[in-house]
């Protein structure tokens, strides 16, 4: 087994004061099992309450989210359209099959038509990034008549069979094949990773292209994050997606672009897609798109793909597609976009968060570089700013020990401000509804932490 490292353990810098809190964390950890951790060391810290950005403890701390948890709470906590629609739904059609066919689900297939990139036009409906990525597998592997699945090796697909093959991340690696043995069929290429590879993005395209003409015409897709998001939120050069899209298509390949994170405004445009213009043949989604506020997910296709399923079986199903009250509360979280302007503030406080992470980037020699666009960035720390040598090596995810990225995110939440850490990389992706104070709050507490990475150096 392995202890993933997922960043600061939120329980850090609190004192256990409350016997109804223990009471409750004694009952989850006796109960549940932990996700991504060996258990002995699964101590969770109770949330009682939300209030906009921040998540409220069990001992009244209220904590700046500052990563939207997993990249995900992208409308805050108190998104009332949201919950509202939520309520409604259940009380008139909670569930039935995906067989028969109900408002909130045709309305949201229609929207995602309206505002994804592109041709696409059809959406099946799973429950998580992971599923929606495994119907795109199946989807682009009946399409193509190939079986073959090109991805990256920094990269995260989810935690299924096939979607965990597909990635490059540490957990796959992990997982071991005496556990899981890795779905046949998934090829890795370099990423545009220019800070710390041999490669440049150039010549990363260009072995792309190689690796596609040598595997002989049998790679149905090729599957990437826009921005890269938990491994180390890796941005790419403007033009890099659109060329990456036109090698798979000389190699009678589709693209499938996987917005799980990056999707609904989080760049400040409605994809990611959009902003480095390509149009993806499949477009993978969940997480923004109800703002977690209830577990949907979604693959769209474009018209091309969709009408070769007209005549074709789509063999894929299961009981929750589509499940009503999911649907209903992306419409909602839809709605609320548009009318709160989130996706045009996620591109002006984007601009200012990006002003004061450089900012910050100067001042703290133990920054290498600051990455990404919008309210989708990162700082990757190094020990030294000429070797650019890690404080935490990609193995340190699922190694247990502590590291310098975990001191930094602890003491940033000792003052109240969460920090999601991965990959040696402190992940900054606040909820969309983020205001410039609350952005000058969190850049306050990190200043601080960061003088620990700064102490640490080897220079």
């Amino acid at each position: 087994s392995a202890n993933i490292h997922i960043g600061p353990t939120p329980c850090v810098g609190m004192a256990r004061q409350h016997t109804d809190r223990d009471e409750i964390v004694d009952l989850d950890r006796a109960y549940t099992l932990g996700t991504w951790t060996r258990q002995r060391d699964f101590e969770p810290t109770e949330i009682v309450d939300t209030d906009g950005p921040r998540i409220v403890t069990a001992d009244g701390d209220s904590i700046l989210d500052f990563s939207s948890q997993y990249v995900c709470t992208s409308l805050g906590y108190d998104a009332d359209r949201v919950a509202d629609a939520i309520a409604e739904q259940v009380r008139t059609v909670p569930y039935v099959s995906p067989g028969w066919s109900t408002e909130p689900r045709a309305r949201l297939s229609e929207k995602l038509a309206e505002i994804t990139p592109g041709s696409l036009q059809k959406t099946f409906y799973s429950t998580s990034g992971t599923e929606a990525n495994e119907v795109a597998f199946k989807i682009a592997r009946a399409y193509t008549g190939k079986h073959k699945i090109l991805s990256r090796y920094r990269s995260y697909h989810g935690a299924t069979a096939a979607s965990l093959s597909a990635s490059g991340d540490p957990r796959r690696v992990a997982q071991g094949p005496d556990i899981q043995p890795e779905v046949p069929g998934m090829v890795k290429g370099p990423d545009p990773y220019a800070y710390g590879s041999s490669l440049d993005p150039d010549q990363s395209l260009a072995y792309i292209d190689e690796m596609l003409e040598l595997e002989g015409g049998t790679v149905a897709a090729v599957l990437v994050e826009p921005l890269v998001g938990s491994n180390g939120v890796l941005t790419p050069p403007d033009d890099y997606l659109a060329r990456l899209q036109e090698i798979a298509h000389a190699h009678d390949a589709l693209l499938i672009c996987d917005e799980v994170m990056t999707g609904f405004g989080r760049t400040g445009e409605w994809f990611a897609s959009e902003l480095y213009g390509a149009e993806p043949d499949i477009i993978t989604m969940a997480k923004g798109l109800t703002g977690s506020y209830q577990p949907l997910a979604a693959t769209t296709v474009s018209a091309e793909i969709a009408a070769y399923f007209e005549d074709t079986l789509l063999n894929q199903g299961h009981t929750f597609s589509g499940h009503p009250t999911a649907c209903a509360a992306g419409v909602a979280a839809i709605e609320t976009y548009e009318a709160e302007g989130l996706v045009e503030n996620a591109r002006s406080i984007g601009e200012y968060l990006t002003t004061e992470l450089d900012s910050l980037a100067a001042r703290h020699p133990s920054v290498g570089e600051r990455r990404g666009i919008g309210l989708h960035q990162g700082l990757e720390l190094t020990k030294s700013t000429e070797s650019r040598e890690p404080f935490e090596e990609r193995s340190d995810k699922v190694s247990g020990r502590t590291t310098v990225l975990d001191e930094v995110g602890a003491h940033a939440l000792e003052n109240e401000v969460y920090f999601y850490t991965s990959v040696n990389t402190i992940v900054v992706t606040p909820p969309l509804t983020i205001s410039e104070a609350e952005v000058d709050e969190a850049i306050e507490a990190l200043d601080e932490a960061l003088a620990i990475s700064d102490a640490a150096m080897d220079e």
